[in-house]
C-alpha cells in the first residue's frame, strides 16, 4: 500500500519559515519524481516545486523561486520543502506527490500518488 505522509505545516507569521516533510512508503521512492503542490481555499491545486529522482535537478513555480527549496533523501524515502520568507499568499494546504519514472512533471494529472496534505497558514 502506497503512503505519502506530509508533516511540518502550521501557523507562522509573515517572513517566517517552515520545513515540510513527506515520508513515502510502499513505492520505489528512488524511481519517483517527487513534487509539492498547494491548494488555497476556492482555488485550483497548483504546482510548487519538483525534484528529479536522483535529486540532481529541481524546479519551482515562479512565485516561490528564491524562497523555497526542495530536497530529498532517498535513503530515508523522504522529500522536503524548506519554505523561507513566507507570505500570506503562501497560505494553503500543501501536498506531496509521486510520479513513477516521471520527468519534469508540473501537472497534477501526471502524478500517480498523493499525500493527504498539511495546512500552512501565514499570518500578516
Amino acid at each position: 500500500q502506497v503512503q505519502l505522509v506530509e508533516s511540518g505545516g502550521g501557523l507562522v507569521q509573515t517572513g517566517g519559515s517552515l520545513r515540510l516533510s513527506c515520508a513515502a512508503s510502499g513505492l520505489p521512492f528512488s524511481s519517483c519524481l517527487m513534487g509539492w503542490f498547494r491548494q488555497a481555499p476556492g482555488k485550483e491545486r497548483e504546482f510548487v516545486s519538483g525534484i528529479s529522482r536522483s535529486g540532481g535537478n529541481t524546479y519551482y513555480e515562479d512565485s516561490v523561486k528564491g524562497r523555497f527549496t526542495i530536497s530529498r533523501d532517498n535513503a530515508k524515502n523522504t522529500v522536503y520543502l524548506q519554505m523561507n520568507s513566507l507570505k500570506p499568499e503562501d497560505t494553503a494546504v500543501y501536498y506531496c506527490a509521486a510520479d513513477y519514472l516521471g520527468h519534469y512533471s508540473r501537472g497534477a494529472s501526471e502524478y500517480d500518488y498523493w499525500g493527504q496534505g498539511t495546512q500552512v497558514t501565514v499570518s500578516s
